[in-house]
């Protein structure tokens, strides 16, 4: 890859250009990680083939100790605002079921949710953007982060220190979207999220003398039924929280009534009021219904992310972005949030930025596998769009012609 400074900021087509140019590299870079995916914090593998990438480049580059994070600061040559661009580089802990060349060689390890893209793609602009150093007023804050499935690993990164950026940006892909469109909404943009397991005490005995035992089946299945209508009748329609349980376990025998029975699921709210009103309502209901029947119940709650809000102006500055760089087509406004969760939501608690969806459909499919499925694969024509995207919106943003004045808080970054 060649280096090629100049004091004037490239536009539009020079960046899809480029990144074009990148692309082999791109698919080399995220293929390798594909191939060999790491769970959770501790992803040491993977943070060997970023710095590869990313060697040679004029970045100051900071090795988190409680995680496997990376944080990479290219410095412009004057002073001025400061961008964070994000990617996540864990994988799942899940087989992988499909047909590719560079399938998984973890046993029940995926990268099922893109992850490896999402890196490659940051990768490739931290390489566009260092090449156009010279014309950068400011810093780009370039954040690889590990642990986004379940781990927080962003509030990881967070607390071990990191100082103020004016705005931040990150991409998830989706297969759902085509590939050259984007989507996109300002507000909410992805729930929060909270897991739950109930612990259901009664007192086990034989299955012919119920009257002398406190059957927890029944009282698990009212508490079942119970939730559900709960969140029909007590969140508002507007404000939307769903609450799902996802696995009841108990019983060794026919004729055996048990001693406990236990359920677990998980609750996604759209606002803080929302979730504060599925986190009482839930233990309200549990235990409220197991007293009635003379039973007990003990509630684990593992607090999850934060709703993912995306600041309306920083939206509309990246809706500029998008179409400046793919036409008025490339915009995809989202008519509603999505349920899933993302801990990018502890960056944007912190500073003023935007979360995207990038469409990777895999062309000629009708019905693709989405995130989370073993048959999940991408576009990879994808890839330079990805990484011109990231490096466009830090050109634009610290160009000073953005039109985004942030506001609120601003306490992430890297030092």
């Amino acid at each position: 890859m060649s280096h090629d400074s100049r004091s004037d900021l490239p536009g539009p087509g020079d960046l899809l250009g480029r990144a074009r140019e990148l692309q082999p590299d791109l698919v080399d870079l995220r293929r390798r990680i594909h191939r060999e995916p790491e769970l959770g914090l501790e992803n040491p593998e993977t943070r060997s083939k970023i710095l590869a990438g990313l060697e040679g480049l004029d970045l100051d580059i900071h090795l988190h100790e409680k995680s496997s994070g990376i944080v990479a600061v290219l410095r412009g040559d004057r002073p001025g605002r400061r961008i964070l661009l994000r990617a996540d580089t864990d994988a799942l802990p899940m087989p992988e079921e499909t047909d590719l060349p560079f399938r998984s060689e973890r046993k029940d390890r995926m990268h099922a949710c893109g992850h490896d893209a999402h890196t490659a793609m940051l990768a490739g602009a931290a390489r566009i953007l260092s090449e156009h150093r010279c014309g950068l007023a400011g810093e780009v804050v370039f954040m690889f982060q590990p642990g986004e499935e379940t781990y927080g690993g962003a509030a990881v990164m967070l607390e071990e220190g990191m100082s103020e950026v004016d705005a931040a940006f990150a991409m998830h892909v989706s297969p759902l979207i085509p590939t050259g469109r984007i989507g996109t909404k300002p507000g909410p943009f992805m729930a929060s999220y909270d897991d739950f397991t109930i612990e259901i005490l009664g007192r086990g005995g034989h299955a012919s003398m119920p009257h002398d035992c406190i059957d927890p089946v029944p009282i698990a299945a009212g508490i079942i039924q119970a939730l559900q209508a709960f969140v029909t009748r007590e969140i508002p329609a507007t404000d939307p929280g769903v609450l799902t349980v996802t696995r009841v376990e108990g019983g060794t025998a026919n004729n055996v009534i048990a001693d406990s029975v236990t359920l677990a699921g998980t609750m996604r709210a759209m606002s803080d009021r929302t979730r504060a009103i599925l986190i009482e309502g839930l233990s309200r209901i549990v235990k409220g219904i197991a007293g009635s029947h003379r039973a007990s119940a003990r509630i684990d709650l593992v607090p999850g992310y934060p709703v993912v809000v995306n600041d309306a102006d920083f939206e509309a500055f990246s809706r500029t972005v998008i179409e400046d760089l793919f036409g008025a087509r490339g915009v995809v406004a989202l008519p509603t949030p999505i349920m899933g969760a993302e801990d990018f939501a502890y960056v944007l608690e912190r500073t003023p930025g935007a979360m995207v969806l990038l469409g990777v459909r895999p062309p000629g499919t009708k019905n693709p596998a989405p995130c989370h499925s073993s048959r999940m694969i991408l576009d990879e024509e994808a890839l330079p769009l990805g990484a011109a995207l990231h490096a466009a919106i830090a050109t634009r943003f610290l160009s000073g012609s953005s039109g985004f004045l942030p506001s609120g808080p601003r306490t992430t970054g890297a030092s």
